[in-house]
């Protein structure tokens, strides 16, 4: 290859660098942010609605769920169970301790197992394995019993964890009946003598009138009587005497006023 031929292409090359160099150089110049405009437009940030106090729902009691738990169900719940316990009567222990009759059992029962320090304190304190502590012991092991050498995360569904009690109250020849829901105080009755509460709008006893308030002295001329309340019956205040008193001018009673346009009529005098 000749110097002409090596030039030509070198040239090339060079030629080939110096465009795309001007072309960056030309995008820069046109496509290059201005700053130092000030702040932008600030858009409103969305209002959060308050949803208001949030409404605890009241948990449903062991005794309840025990009451609607099915065996069935936790026979197949303590399957994840096998691989470290077993549940026949007199099978060996595994790397737990076997749970044959453990509900009512002391804490720790299993011979020749080496329990948990946790565990073996609180056999000392006569703990046993009811079906509040098993529960709290299923939902989290770790946190009902610190430092025990159980790696299992928990049952989190009360109703598996009472599927799974139901299904270990099977496991014993005298099997623990499940605890009873406390009945609710009921309310207390007015003792006698006591008189009950009147009913808005309803009239009581002490709301009536005598009789002897409501009718005029004999031989008086006007009685007032006591204001009615409102349940009574409207009475008129005043009343006047049937036979005027002597040497006392009686002027009679208005007649009723006049259709209008008509004129009034005098009264007659005695």
């Amino acid at each position: 290859m000749d110097s002409f031929e090596l030039n030509k292409i070198l040239g090339a090359v060079l030629g080939t660098l110096l465009f795309v160099m001007g072309v960056g150089f030309l995008a820069e110049a046109i496509y290059q942010p201005i700053e130092g405009r000030g702040p932008g437009y600030d858009l409103p940030e969305p209002e959060v609605a308050d949803a208001g106090p949030v409404e605890e729902v009241p948990a449903v009691s062991l005794a309840v769920l025990l009451a609607s738990a099915s065996v069935d169900r936790g026979a197949s719940a303590v399957r994840k169970c096998q691989s470290c316990h077993n549940f026949g009567e007199g099978e060996p222990n595994k790397q737990g301790p076997n749970l044959y009759n453990i509900v009512g059992a002391p804490k720790a029962h299993a011979e020749g197992f080496a329990y948990s320090d946790i565990l073996l304190q609180q056999q000392a304190e006569g703990q046993i394995w009811s079906y509040d502590n098993l529960d709290a012991f299923l939902e989290n092991p770790r946190g009902y019993a610190p430092g025990t050498k159980m790696a299992f995360a928990g049952v989190r569904s009360p109703e598996e964890r009472a599927d799974i009690l139901a299904y270990l109250q099977t496991l014993s020849a005298s099997p623990v009946p499940f605890p009873v829901e406390e009945a609710a105080p009921a309310e207390e009755e007015p003792a006698e003598g006591d008189t009950p509460a009147a009913t808005p709008g309803e009239t009581t006893p002490d709301d009536t009138v005598p009789s002897e308030l409501m009718t005029p002295a004999d031989g008086g001329s006007e009685v007032t009587t006591p204001t009615a309340p409102e349940s009574a019956v409207d009475t008129p205040t005043t009343t006047q005497s049937d036979s005027p008193i002597e040497g006392t001018p009686v002027q009679e009673t208005t007649p009723e006023a006049p259709a209008s346009g008509d004129e009034e009529a005098p009264a007659d005098a005695e």
